[in-house]
């Protein structure tokens, strides 16, 4: 009985650190600027207006130096980090 209690246990916690992981090891698909949120709010994946920029923007969730990183207007979805939309705000 102990061995069979031992494994369960050992398996479930496999089991438990796999579905914690397999959230962070996903990669979330980035924002077509075609997708009609994007076009709503004017976004593009390359900025043309200078200073304003995605990694600086108080709703960028990403890391300021990554290439791309999670923005709360878009769920589950990325934006280039050297984007731009029309909700810009700078970071505190």
């Amino acid at each position: 009985m102990k061995n069979s209690r031992r494994q369960f246990m050992i398996l479930s916690a496999a089991g438990a650190c796999t579905l914690a992981l397999n959230g962070k090891v996903q990669a979330q698909a980035m924002v077509a600027e075609t997708d009609p949120q994007a076009k709503a709010l004017q976004y593009v994946a390359v900025s043309k207006v200078a200073g304003k920029y995605c990694n600086n923007c108080a709703l960028y969730q990403g890391k300021a130096d990554s290439a791309a990183g999670g923005c709360s207007l878009f769920a589950g979805k990325q934006v280039a980090a050297k984007g731009h939309c029309s909700a810009w705000a700078k970071k505190a």
